[in-house]
């Protein structure tokens, strides 16, 4: 919990966190940005961080117990650092899996603001973490996380019923104006205009390799028109690397 700044108090929090980046600073210190469970994604030094012990804890996609410090709020403070599981080396037999790795670690870094608190997408960032060793199921928890993404980034998208007819069966498109969901035949007429729904975000269920792209399509319109173009900055290459890693055969 932070400490009372008060009185000229330190403040404090110890929290879990994912680290997203770690940046080399002077001589033997090291920049740390994680996604944090209570503090979003927060920065601090590490003193030490190029040092034999830290090197290996301090890895991107790694969970580390981060305890925070700083004389004043919007200062970047300090980060004690230990190390909680997961990491890079661990998915070493799944070139597919690392990708997807440095594409979550990307969009975050690219677009979650910092210091706002998401404890589901923390949690749902570590859900899809753990699944990524698992080849059949990672696919369809990584489209999910984007689209929990898009959520938390204010561009949420509605799936579950048309948004012409209130239907919940049938459902083959979805607005690109809106980001709602549309009917196979209340879509027909502007078929050209609307982008597919692939099933298995509608009807539940795991995505094959084309029903995979045909989502990542969906999200990545709303993540370059919406989400890039409101902060006027790219969509991070590591997600068309995971991409045509991927490419249906």
């Amino acid at each position: 919990r932070d400490s009372d700044p008060r009185g000229g108090r330190a403040l404090n929090w110890q929290d879990e966190g994912i680290l997203l980046s770690v940046r080399p600073h002077g001589e033997a210190g090291a920049v740390v940005d994680a996604l944090t469970r209570e503090h979003g994604r927060h920065a601090g030094f590490v003193q030490g961080g190029q040092g034999r012990r830290l090197r290996g804890i301090l890895q991107p996609g790694n969970r580390a117990l981060l305890g925070w410090n700083a004389r004043l709020s919007e200062y970047m403070g300090t980060y004690r650092v230990e190390h909680v599981g997961g990491s890079w080396a661990s998915f070493g037999q799944h070139g597919d899996a690392v990708a997807a790795l440095a594409s979550m670690i990307a969009l975050l870094s690219a677009f979650l603001p910092e210091r706002e608190p998401h404890p589901n997408l923390y949690a749902a960032t570590v859900s899809t973490l753990e699944t990524l060793e698992q080849p059949d199921h990672w696919p369809t928890a990584y489209v999910h996380w984007e689209l929990g993404l898009l959520r938390v980034l204010g561009f949420g998208l509605s799936l579950d019923r048309c948004a012409a007819t209130g239907a919940t069966e049938g459902l083959a498109y979805v607005s690109p104006r809106t980001g709602r969901a549309v009917s196979l035949e209340a879509g027909a007429p502007y078929a050209d205009r609307l982008l597919a729904l692939p099933g298995f975000l509608a009807k539940g269920g795991a995505a094959d390799r084309e029903a995979w792209h045909a989502a990542m399509r969906l999200t990545g319109f709303f993540l370059e028109r919406r989400v890039a173009a409101s902060v006027h900055r790219p969509v991070p290459e590591a997600r068309g690397r995971l991409l045509s890693q991927l490419a249906p055969p």
